[in-house]
């Protein structure tokens, strides 16, 4: 929503290896809040990043996924992608491929243990 985490996974974006026939993507959770709760909370704008479906998720080989910390849990707009992506793991479209998580708590020790 601040961009923290936007910022966190540019950062390891540039770590993956262009010349390598590596490309990586920075895609974004369609947000669920509307947009006057999202007024009245300064979110800024969304990024230029475009919006991941679940069948992105079946195209590509391997993932890093990132997300913040809401009251102990992954953010809700990222819990409600990963409910989107049960009909490829019920047929087997994401088996295999390599995924790898980091995310952002707001203070040392800020619940990062309930998330994973």
């Amino acid at each position: 929503m601040y961009k923290h985490v936007e910022k966190l996974a540019q950062e390891i974006r540039k770590g993956a290896a262009p010349g390598d026939g590596v490309n990586a993507k920075l895609w974004q959770v369609p947000e669920t809040l509307q947009e006057d709760v999202l007024s009245k909370m300064s979110s800024p704008l969304k990024s230029d990043a475009h919006l991941i479906t679940p069948n992105d998720l079946a195209e590509a080989d391997e993932f890093v996924f990132c997300f913040s910390k809401r009251f102990g849990m992954m953010a809700a707009q990222f819990k409600a992608f990963l409910d989107e992506t049960g009909g490829l793991w019920r047929t087997q479209q994401l088996a295999g491929k390599p995924a790898r998580i980091f995310y952002s708590t707001e203070s040392q020790g800020g619940g990062q243990e309930t998330m994973v």
